[in-house]
């Protein structure tokens, strides 16, 4: 079932308007040539987030992710320099009876905040679940992230009042 998600998000890549400046920016799906540029935005990622893991266990996360394709990485580009990156897992929901995707990374490298380019991810995200047949996507950020809070409010995400979230460390974790 999720293989079958997955194909419908593999869609190829697409020019983005980009606002204010004068340069191309372009959302496309990142393929397995591309896990060096994964890993420095994703380490960008992680640093923002103050996770120190070590680098081996990163770019194997990484580069299987991109292998097995078992979530849909991004990268968005400023004239062909990947600046930002957004990772989605799509998965199930049981009370949905449907497919619903997580969007787990979202990061735009500092120095090309402003142009557009984490909207443009967060859009292309949702278009993609959308054309996989999922009825919502969900995240989570930082309560004190509140840039990444005022991008999502106004691409249309509600902070949920029904449910909270749990989360316990297991084995292995």
């Amino acid at each position: 079932m999720i293989a079958t998600i997955l194909a419908a998000a593999l869609s190829p890549t697409r020019p983005v308007a980009c606002h204010d400046h004068d340069m191309t920016l372009l959302v496309r799906r990142a393929g397995a040539d591309d896990l060096p540029a994964v890993l420095t935005l994703f380490t960008g990622y992680l640093d923002f987030y103050e996770v120190h893991a070590p680098p081996p266990q990163v770019e194997a996360f990484l580069a299987e992710r991109l292998s097995t394709q078992d979530s849909v990485i991004l990268l968005g580009e400023l004239d062909g320099r990947a600046v930002g990156l957004a990772q989605a897992f799509p998965t199930l929901s049981s009370l949905d009876l449907a497919p619903v995707w997580t969007l787990g990374d979202l990061f735009v490298d500092p120095a090309s905040r402003g142009a557009g380019v984490g909207r443009s991810l967060l859009r292309d995200v949702c278009d993609r679940a959308a054309l996989a047949g999922a009825v919502s996507v969900t995240l989570e950020t930082a309560h004190g992230n509140s840039s990444a809070q005022a991008l999502y409010e106004s691409e249309g995400f509600a902070r949920d009042t029904v449910y909270r979230v749990y989360a316990r460390p297991v084995a292995g974790g």
